[in-house]
């Protein structure tokens, strides 16, 4: 065994590292050049894209492209123009074979189609804000525009504008409609107050109610919730009204009746409900409802204010 193991040859010895001879020098990596300021090399620099304060009328712009392209404007409008001018041309027909409508003006039966044409007004009013609540574009359109009472300020003004005008012109349509085919069986001669009160007034009267629905959009920030909000401030009282048959409710019953939504368009319309003891008249409800309507838009205003988004 000691014979095998001399025999075999040594392990060879583990390399080590290379000699560097000293007069070599060890490469090193170049340093990183500084980078460049442009700022300090270009002093005076003005950038080629003009930059302007913004406004309220870019907000303006904003607001009135998304209202005119989103699909509940149309719906929303078109329906109630449908509506309107249909009933209102519908009750004119039937009124007009009649031998007499007595002392009742022509331009009151523009009433029935506009009570229904009021029911599409709110939703557009409540989408308008609680939309973008829903889907989170509040979100992008605050950080383009971080002032938000302009935000809030660009959204009524566009709403309101938009409702005036479309009222405004299917009212007149339908009160053209209307004095033509039943002006000769009525007794009542149309002033010019009673035209301005039944097309305008009743456009500003119903532009205002759906400003007040657009804040209580923007305070509740949900759709569906604000619009059942909405459509009992209309129709409750004057469903309660309805079924209060004691004596000791006539005053609440009076005043429900009086004051609802139907009976002040009847008002503005130049006439009221012949069961209805008190209430507004002449143009006191546009008063009302333009109260009502500043109201939830301060409110709204400051707690837009107060919230994260």
């Amino acid at each position: 065994m000691l014979l095998t193991a001399a025999a075999q040859p040594p392990a060879p010895p583990h390399p080590g590292p290379a000699p560097q001879h000293a007069s070599v020098p060890q490469q090193q990596a170049p340093a990183p050049a500084p980078a460049a300021n442009w700022q300090a090399a270009t002093p005076g620099y003005v950038s080629p894209i003009p930059v302007r304060p913004t406004h309220l009328g870019h907000a303006l712009a904003a607001e009135w492209t998304k209202i005119r392209s989103v699909r509940s404007t149309v719906w929303t409008l078109g329906v109630m123009t449908v509506l309107v001018l249909g009933i209102g041309v519908l009750v004119a027909v039937s009124v007009a074979s009649m031998s007499t409508v007595g002392d009742t003006s022509p331009l009151f039966f523009g009433l029935f189609g506009m009570l229904l044409g009021v029911l599409c007004v709110l939703p557009l009013g409540v989408l308008v804000t609680s939309s973008e609540y829903g889907t989170g574009m509040i979100r992008t359109t605050l950080a383009a525009c971080p002032n938000r009472g302009r935000v809030l300020t660009a959204k009524a003004l566009v709403f309101f504008a938009l409702t005036f005008v479309v009222t405004t012109v299917v009212t007149g349509l339908v009160a053209l409609t209307d004095n033509a085919m039943i002006s000769d069986i009525s007794r009542v001669h149309v002033g010019a107050g009673e035209w301005l009160r039944s097309t305008v007034g009743i456009g500003l009267y119903v532009s205002f109610l759906g400003l007040l629905a657009l804040a209580v959009g923007s305070l509740i920030r949900h759709s569906a919730g604000a619009i059942t909000l909405m459509v009992g401030v209309v129709l409750l009282p004057f469903v309660l009204s309805m079924f209060m048959f004691a004596d000791s409710l006539e005053g609440v019953r009076n005043f429900l009746m009086g004051y609802s939504i139907p009976n002040q368009l009847t008002v503005m319309y130049g006439n009221k409900f012949p069961f209805v003891d008190g209430g507004p008249s002449g143009w006191q409800p546009l008063w009302i409802v333009m109260g009502l309507a500043a109201v939830a838009l301060g409110a709204a205003y400051a707690t837009m204010r107060q919230r994260d988004v």
